[in-house]
């Protein structure tokens, strides 16, 4: 099993609009990074475990956990004209970009970027690491346990 931090502004979706979606799911649309894309594309899995980030708000953070519910499909806005994130070098037969399924299973209190960085444990993860914007990134089996614990406590 892998773990993820999969980064989304609320604005766009936030987690409580998957809460309200049916099946909790979302397709994680709009990414247009080749880095963030191929981890959806090769490397995630059913089942991943995946911590659901808000960015770009007044208190960005870890708001929910959740899980991959479907492996990597074609991202449907890339061929919208009319979608922001439409790009007229997809096409159906050579699409560009992907998107897998989320599924949220609780939302939890904020766990905020600077709690994050206040623990040595997690010194190491991408999203703390200066300069990264990649909106999905690898979490390490130890750095998810750290984090449910934080979790945890934040919900007592």
């Amino acid at each position: 099993m892998n773990y993820w931090l999969m980064k989304s502004e609320p604005s766009e979706v936030s987690v409580d609009d998957v809460l309200a979606s049916p099946g909790q799911q979302v397709d994680w649309f709009g990414v247009r990074n080749y880095q963030a894309r191929n981890f959806m594309l090769r490397d995630m899995q059913v089942g991943d475990g995946v911590l659901f980030y808000h960015s770009s708000c007044a208190q960005p953070g870890i708001v929910g956990v959740a899980v991959v519910s479907h492996l990597a499909l074609p991202d449907e806005t890339q061929f919208d004209p009319a979608s922001h994130y439409y790009d007229p070098k997809a096409t159906r037969e050579k699409p560009r970009w992907f998107c897998v399924g989320v599924r949220v299973l609780r939302k939890t209190e904020c766990l905020s970027l600077q709690a994050l960085r206040q623990h040595p444990d997690l010194s190491s993860m991408p999203l703390l690491a200066r300069g990264n914007r990649l909106s999905i990134t690898p979490v390490s089996a130890g750095q998810w346990k750290v984090i449910q614990g934080l979790l945890q406590e934040s919900s007592n």
